[in-house]
């Protein structure tokens, strides 16, 4: 066979155009809730709420997608954060003692959606100032900052610090007022020889300002002391002497009364009096829970009310013994006390009441809690105190994450049921009381959802369609089965009735909050989820092989789940499955609330991890697989059609489980490295004898020599472990058996290379199949399937995804779309064809023969692996009927490749995620093209693409980066606030404001940050960036999908990334001066 290669010349101008219209990479919004908050704040005026993080982030929300996000140059945890009220200004403290000022500045004026947007605002910082330490004093811990106090004036500055000075700095040009300091010593003149006996004050705990009278300010000292001191006159008013080590003060609002928290687990009462100068004793000190040793209150805030009795609320005092480790909040009112019990630590808190000076009571309306790991918000004004269902903020990994899928263009019926059913499970609904900010961004054109399996076997459904990532539904399937938890007998959220919270013990703990990052049973971990919009079917599968087949329903439903059961393993001889047991599935009827309820169980055995699935509603079959076969089964018939055991002889791993992988990786670790070893001192291309099933791509047969710009791949070893896992699976409709007679399929790739694809018969569906059996009803039919190819590909690189693709070259479209008339009719005239991607390599067959046609080596090229593949459609900006199908491409090393399909041309690449993010690149889902229908001045419904090619991935356990592949339509914050001084605009020299994103993402790829409105660039591929792209947080220990699990692979190529490094820039050395040429086989 002859082969002809020829070099590029250069680049098409026009197709370089066209490729600006379409593609455009972006980081747009981070959902979720921020990865280890550090500090809180927020603004009475403007309603806006601050959370500050440990990596040195700063983000700003108001009304659900209000939000705007700063990031500090050095990655230094946020301690404290202040706002300047109805100003649009805070201040922010860092552990390493620097203080800094930002500002919500004027952004460009933004095109969006053909509409001019302007009043667009962003965060940015526009000062700084360290203190400096005291002549004389080496140490600098005597000038750490321990506490802030913001005037009301917002001119002012008291800064607290440990050596029990207190500075002022003058706003906002942060500037030291020398002549206003006042040090410790000082205060010790003014205090009675018995209470000084030479120790000093300690550090400055509290900071308080007057309620009524400016200038007078409470300093509260470690040791117990309390001044309240004139600023003006510079002079001590009153002198309250404690004895007890001060934890937090609190005025009341009148000014005649403070309240003092201290490390004993009690509160102090104190009067404030004209012309005592000393102050010995409180009017009220109590210990709460005592009277045992309790631990400290470490904040506690007063509030009046107008019905008489103040509601006092303060985190801590817990007694030491018995509930020393709980994360408690108390709330009390006259005879009203609850204990709030959170799962994780309490960083802060605050209450939304009234700041008018005019008005008598704080009246509070709302707690604001911000945990470790969640926000809780407390309604004070209902009886009984609930909690209130958050807008945006959710903790994503209230169990941890395991797997996620993507639904766009949901159908509007399908997404009233959904909120309906999530309504439902809140209860009532109330107004959200952080309300700042208005949103500019228009109304998103369809919905999105954003399903995510957890740990605990729960499905969640995430509105995914703006910014903010609102929760509207939650599936439990511990039900189905008999676990320790029991679901089924409260199917409510108990959060939301406090009577069945309230316990007859003392402290009054209630449980409150969602976070539970503990599983009761980790069998019913959610693994692979798939969705059919249009028959509202969805399929989930978990950790010990259960497959669950759900409907929706509008009615609360008693009823018995079927079960079938399907061995993978048709009683193969020597494999014995030696991990965990099967789920046990209830044998009595079970409740089931509206939302998704069960129809069908199907369990395989051995009872391993489902690897994939897949779902073809108007066959009524559902298709699964794991490390040991795969099955096909008739939910409508509860018939299993097929089950297909992909086993290798030597493939013991896949028997063990999961509890038993230790040694097993060890093993095949120490196989990898004589595998790469003994690549090395190979120094002539092996001759390669491949298996009885030959590879059918001869057409493509690999070349004796390596080209210049490849490199050598080395086949993989048929004996690996795990080689007959079930990595994809794939419906379709098409030529198999010959080129006249198209019919269903079904296609399944394996670990070690193996494609088999099987012609199904299905009743009703093709040409006279009814007919030939005797005109047989299709309820007494049942469906059939007979492997019609099986593929081995040469190199046995793991089969990531399978394709069916018409006679166009188009992806065919999803069941019920071309059935429907909901999609363009597939192309069944022409020779259909099939793309197989492969870690290494991406190939496309013809059908029915399989001959290969096409094929990209990716490995060879670019030295990279395939982890996840997805085919999606562009739309234009320029065209609004132009649209390009292309297929996405994440790699093991982060990059996002784009080919064009069925050529395989590459059209761009993209920095996406680190390559040390193994979790983040496991967790990363592709969205797929819009799909809408408007009607138009004729009334005659005409179908429009909105085509947004989008994708998530985990940059920390509890938070989704976003980021947008289209140059059409962008998902990101366009936010505007009212404040009470003038705008300033961005400063840029070109235009454009280069901002960070949250969360330690250092840069964003193309210069762009949240609440920004520059306008995307067209930049082809990606600059080469000099800072990390996402958070030095973002390797944490997480759960993910299993089809990028964590496995060996992933292991090995990040255990060999020197040796990957040096090789490839060998290569790089010896193909400079040369330009770059295609190779065509």
């Amino acid at each position: 066979m002859m082969k002809f290669r020829f070099r590029r010349q250069g680049t098409d101008p026009q197709r370089e155009k066209i490729k600006q219209e379409l593609f455009a990479f972006n980081k747009t919004v981070e959902h979720g809730f921020p990865h280890q908050p550090s500090a809180l704040a927020f603004d009475p005026k403007l309603q806006l709420m601050a959370i500050g993080t440990k990596s040195g982030a700063i983000k700003v929300y108001g009304a659900p997608g209000v939000e705007f996000t700063g990031l500090h140059k050095d990655t230094t945890a946020v301690t404290q954060i202040h706002f300047l009220p109805g100003q649009g200004r805070l201040l922010s403290l860092l552990d390493d003692n620097t203080i800094h000022l930002w500002e919500l500045v004027a952004g460009t004026p933004r095109d969006v959606g053909g509409v001019k947007r302007e009043g667009v605002i962003c965060l940015q910082e526009v000062g700084s100032y360290s203190l400096p330490g005291r002549p004389g004093i080496e140490s600098c811990s005597a000038t750490r900052v321990t506490v802030l106090l913001l005037l009301r004036s917002c001119d002012l500055l008291c800064i607290g610090t440990e050596g029990g000075g207190v500075y002022f700095l003058e706003l906002p040009r942060l500037s030291l007022k020398d002549s206003q300091t006042l040090l410790q010593d000082q205060v010790t003149q003014s205090l009675p020889d018995d209470y000084r006996c030479g120790k000093s004050l300690g550090p400055v705990e509290s900071l308080q300002e007057h309620p009524q009278q400016s200038g007078k300010i409470l300093i509260g000292y470690s040791r117990g002391l309390v001044v309240l001191w004139d600023l003006s006159a510079r002079h001590a008013e009153q002198l309250f002497l404690g004895k007890q080590q001060l934890e937090s003060l609190v005025w009341e609002r009148s000014g005649n009364l403070f309240v003092s928290s201290h490390n004993d687990g009690g509160y102090s009462v104190w009067a404030v009096t004209n012309g005592n100068t000393y102050n010995h004793q409180p009017v009220s000190s109590t210990i709460p829970y005592g009277p045992f040793p309790c631990k400290a209150i470490n904040k506690i805030l007063w509030r009046t009310t107008q019905t008489g009795s103040p509601v006092l609320l303060y985190s801590g005092g817990m007694p030491r013994a018995s509930y020393g480790d709980r994360h408690c909040l108390t709330i009390q009112q006259d005879k009203d006390h609850v204990t709030l019990d959170f799962t994780s630590r309490v960083i802060d808190f605050f209450t939304v009441h009234s700041i008018e000076q005019e008005n008598e009571y704080d009246d509070p309306s709302a707690l604001v809690v911000l945990l470790e790991e969640e926000l809780v918000v407390i309604d004070l004004q209902t009886p009984g105190w609930p909690t209130l269902p958050t807008p945006y903020l959710a903790p994503l990994h209230s169990s941890a994450i395991t797997c996620s899928f993507h639904i766009s263009s949901v159908p509007p019926k399908l997404w009233e049921r959904l909120v309906n059913a999530g309504r439902a499970q809140q209860g009532r609904q109330h107004s959200w009381p952080i309300c700042g900010g208005k949103n500019l961004a228009p109304q998103p054109k369809q919905q999105e959802l954003l399903l995510t399996g957890h740990e605990d076997g729960t499905v969640r459904f995430w509105d995914a369609s703006g910014v903010a990532l609102t929760p509207l539904y939650k599936l439990s399937t511990a039900n189905v089965f008999h676990t320790d938890c029991d679901p089924s007998d409260d199917p409510q959220d108990p959060s939301d009735d406090p009577d069945m919270q309230q316990e007859e013990e003392w402290p009054p703990f209630r449980k409150v909050g969602c976070f539970d990052p503990y599983s009761d049973d980790p069998r019913l971990g959610i693994q692979k989820i798939s969705l059919c919009k249009y028959s509202n079917k969805l399929v989930v599968a978990g950790t010990a092989g259960q497959v669950i087949v759900l409907g929706l329903s509008d009615e609360r439903s008693d009823h018995l789940v079927d079960v079938s059961v399907v061995d993978l393993l048709q009683d193969r001889e020597g494999f014995t499955w030696k991990g965990h047991d099967r789920l046990e599935p209830r044998l009595k009827p079970a409740p089931f609330p509206p939302g998704f309820q069960p129809l069908v169980l199907v369990q395989c055995l051995p009872p391993a991890s489902v690897t994939a699935v897949a779902l073809h509603a108007e066959w009524n079959l559902i298709s699964f697989g794991t490390s040991h076969g795969f099955g096909l089964f008739d939910y409508h018939r509860r018939n299993a059609v097929l089950a297909r055991c992909t086993l290798h002889p030597n493939d013991s791993l896949a028997m063990e489980g999961p509890l038993s992988r230790v040694k097993s990786l060890k093993k095949s670790l120490r196989q990898s490295f004589r595998r790469i070893r003994k690549s090395r001192v190979s120094g002539k291309k092996r001759t390669i004898t491949t298996p009885t099933s030959k590879e059918a791509n001869a057409a493509l047969a690999e070349q004796e020599d390596v080209a210049p710009v490849q490199r050598r791949i080395e086949p993989r070893s048929a004996d690996d472990s795990l080689s007959g896992v079930v990595r994809c699976l794939c419906f379709a409709d098409t030529f198999l058996r010959d080129g006249t007679h198209h019919g269903p399929t079904l296609w399944a790739g394996t670990n070690s290379g193996s494609v088999y694809a099987y012609a199904l018969e299905v009743p009703g569906v093709g040409s006279g199949r009814v007919c030939e059996r005797g005109g047989a009803g299709e309820s007494s039919v049942c469906v059939e399937a007979v492997l019609g190819k099986e593929i081995q590909l040469m190199h046995r690189a793991p089969v990531v995804s399978i394709s069916v693709l018409d006679g166009r070259g188009k992806p065919l479209p999803d069941p019920y779309e071309a059935s429907q008339d909901l999609a363009i009719a597939p192309d069944m005239t022409n020779a259909h064809s099939v793309l197989i991607a492969s870690e290494e390599q991406l190939k496309v067959f013809s059908l029915p023969k399989v001959s290969a046609k096409t094929k990209f080596k990716l490995t060879a090229h670019e030295g990279c692996r395939v982890r996840k593949v997805a085919l999606v459609v562009f739309g234009s900006t320029a065209q609004e009927d132009y649209s390009e199908h292309t297929l996405v491409c994440l790699t093991n090393l982060g990059d996002m490749h784009l080919f064009n399909i069925p050529a395989l041309r590459p059209q761009v690449r993209y920095d996406c995620i680190r390559k040390e993010d193994i979790s983040g690149i496991a967790s990363c889902v592709f969205t797929k093209n819009g799909q809408g229908e408007e009607n138009t001045p004729n009334q005659i419904k005409q179908k429009i693409f909105y085509t947004c090619p989008t994708g998530f991935y985990l940059i920390s356990p509890s938070e989704y980066e976003r980021f947008s592949l289209s140059a059409k339509v962008l998902t990101e914050p366009l936010c505007s606030v009212q404040l009470d001084r003038p705008l300033e605009p961005t400063p840029a020299s070109d235009g454009t404001t280069t901002q960070p994103q949250a969360n330690g993402t250092h840069k964003n790829q193309m210069g762009q940050a949240e609440g920004q409105t520059e306008e995307p660039p067209s930049a082809l591929s990606s600059p080469i960036l000099d800072t990390p792209l996402d958070s030095p947080l973002s390797c944490a220990d997480l759960t993910l999908d299993s089809t990028g699990e964590l496995t060996v692979e992933d292991v090995r190529d990040f255990l060999t990334t020197v040796d990957e490094a040096e090789n490839n820039l060998k290569n790089i050395k010896e193909e400079e001066g040369r330009s770059t040429g295609i190779l065509i086989n």
